[in-house]
C-alpha cells in the first residue's frame, strides 16, 4: 500500500503555539500541513490569509515539508499570486467558485505551485471530469466546509472509492485527499476506500493527549489495514 499522507489542519491549532505545535506534528512524522483559508462568503467563517502562510515557509522549508493551502473564497484567482508567494506547495481551489476552472488551475501552475481542485459533499464528482486530466490532487470533502470539529458524513466513503475509480482510469498521479471529520476510528475506512492523503484537525491538535499521541493513533489505525 502507498504510504498514506497527514496533513493536519492548522485551523484546529493553538495560534499562540502555532510554531510549536506545527513542529511537533512534523516531528511525529506528518508530511503536509493544510492551510484552510475561507472569507466569510463562500463559507460561513473567516479564518486567515497568506500572513500565516508566509509565517509557516520557514519552518516548512526547515523541516521538508509541504505547505497545503484550501482556499475556500470566492473568486480565488484574485488570490492565487499572494499565497503562491507567500509559500504554498499545493493550491486547491472550490469547483464551485471557480467559473473557468481550467484557467484556474492553468494559473496556479504558472505560478509554481501544484494545483487542486475540491468538491463540497452534495456536489457530484461528474463535476471534476474534465478537469481531473490537469490536476495534481483532488480532495473530497466529507463535510460541509466552514468550521473544524465536524462529523464525518458517512456516505463520503462510497463518493471516496467512486473518485478512486475515476483517478485511476482518468489520471493516476492524482492525490486523493479527504477532509473533514477524519478520526483514528474512520482513518482505515477512508484509506480503504482510496484516500492517500488525511486531513485531520481537532483530531490532532486537542487537549485530551498529545500531538505525537494523536498522530501516532491515526497512523496505528491505517497500519491495521490488510495490503
Amino acid at each position: 500500500m502507498t504510504q498514506v499522507k497527514l496533513a493536519p489542519s492548522i485551523l484546529s491549532a493553538d495560534f499562540a503555539r502555532l510554531g510549536e505545535q506545527v513542529n511537533e506534528a512534523i516531528d511525529a512524522g506528518v508530511e503536509w500541513l493544510h492551510v484552510d483559508v475561507m472569507d466569510g462568503h463562500f463559507v460561513p467563517n473567516i479564518t486567515i490569509g497568506p500572513l500565516i502562510v508566509e509565517a509557516l515557509k520557514p519552518i516548512a522549508r526547515r523541516r521538508g515539508v509541504l505547505l497545503d493551502v484550501h482556499l475556500m473564497i470566492e473568486e480565488p484567482d484574485r488570490y492565487l499570486e499572494d499565497f503562491i508567494q507567500a509559500g504554498a506547495d499545493i493550491v486547491t481551489v472550490h469547483v464551485e467558485a471557480c467559473v473557468h476552472l481550467h484557467r484556474t488551475v492553468q494559473r496556479i501552475k504558472e505560478l509554481g505551485a501544484r494545483a487542486g481542485v475540491t468538491l463540497n459533499p452534495a456536489t457530484p464528482l461528474v463535476t471534476v471530469e474534465e478537469i481531473l486530466p490537469y490536476v495534481d490532487l483532488l480532495l473530497i470533502m466529507s463535510v460541509n466546509p466552514g468550521f473544524g470539529g465536524q462529523k464525518y458524513i458517512p456516505t463520503s466513503t462510497a463518493k471516496i472509492a467512486r473518485a478512486r475509480q475515476m483517478i485511476d482510469q482518468v489520471n493516476p498521479n492524482v492525490e486523493l485527499e479527504v477532509d473533514g471529520g477524519i478520526k483514528a476510528h474512520n482513518a482505515a475506512e477512508v484509506v480503504r476506500a482510496g484516500a492517500t492523503v488525511l486531513v485531520a484537525g481537532s483530531a490532532i491538535f486537542n487537549k485530551e493527549r498529545s500531538v505525537a499521541e494523536n498522530v501516532a493513533a491515526i497512523r496505528q489505525a491505517i497500519a491495521e489495514i490488510t495490503p
